[in-house]
């Protein structure tokens, strides 16, 4: 739908840690080339054959490098196989942003997290339990024997597991995905998907329309490489709501959000 600083943008850049909308043209021409081309890559999901389709078409453009949009339960993520550099590479290539602001990892499932993260403290594992899926993301050492590359990281991973099935049947499918909002740098996260088509076009393979997106706030993004938890953006979850999960196990958040 899990680390990172446009503007407080929702599912946007890796945070540091210590170790770590479109105007129609005229109907003739040019135009009618970039409709008849954002026909093709924006796809449909309203019947169950559309939805499979969907599915289909942004795993195999995943599978070969390709960049792909889809939606999530915040706004529209711009995703690649997290573990294709290249891929990656163009992904911040489309969103007009370097390697010092590398993006979050979206996962379909809680058990994936310990194949990509190592060290991960029991009260982390809590916050998975009561806030996976949702607005949540954990940045995490990740694992040394990785062979990615997701841009300056410092040696760590921000995990999130998105509460939309549709972005988590899309996972289950490619496996992890690097995701960021979909968007330019510096302009609002897209909240459908002809608005992310309308920024992002051609450095996109697919599209995948799953409606409207919440929008709403960004996930929350806690530091879990350290001795203790912190928040790095405020978000979704509040303080009181990830404390109240903590304070049974003697430990609380500090907030740097």
């Amino acid at each position: 739908m899990t680390s990172v600083s446009e503007p407080q943008t929702p599912e946007d850049r890796t945070p540091e840690t210590p170790a770590t909308p479109e105007t129609d043209g005229p109907a003739t021409g040019p135009s009618l080339e970039k409709k008849a081309a954002s026909a093709g890559r924006v796809l449909p999901t309203g019947s169950a054959e559309e939805r499979e389709a969907a599915v289909e078409a942004a795993t195999l453009a995943v599978r070969r490098g390709a960049v792909v949009v889809l939606p999530t339960d915040t706004v529209y993520g711009v995703g690649a196989d997290a573990f294709d550099a290249t891929a990656v590479s163009r992904l911040l290539a489309a969103k007009g942003r370097g390697r010092d602001m590398p993006p979050p990892v979206l996962i379909s499932s809680a058990v994936t997290a310990d194949a990509l993260a190592r060290e991960i403290p029991g009260w982390a594992r809590s916050l998975m339990d009561a806030f996976w899926p949702g607005p949540l993301t954990l940045v995490l050492h990740q694992q040394a024997s990785l062979q990615w590359d997701l841009g300056d990281t410092r040696g760590t991973v921000a995990l999130r597991m998105p509460d939309h099935d549709l972005a988590r049947e899309i996972l289950e499918r490619t496996g992890p995905l690097a995701v960021s909002s979909a968007n330019l740098t510096g302009r609002p996260a897209a909240t459908t998907a002809h608005e992310a088509d309308g920024m992002l076009g051609d450095t996109v393979e697919v599209i995948v329309d799953g409606g409207t997106s919440p929008g709403g706030s960004a996930s929350t993004i806690i530091d879990a490489t350290g001795p203790e938890g912190r928040v790095l953006r405020r978000g979704a979850l509040s303080l009181e709501e990830l404390n109240a999960v903590l304070e049974p196990l003697g430990t609380t958040l500090v907030d740097n959000g």
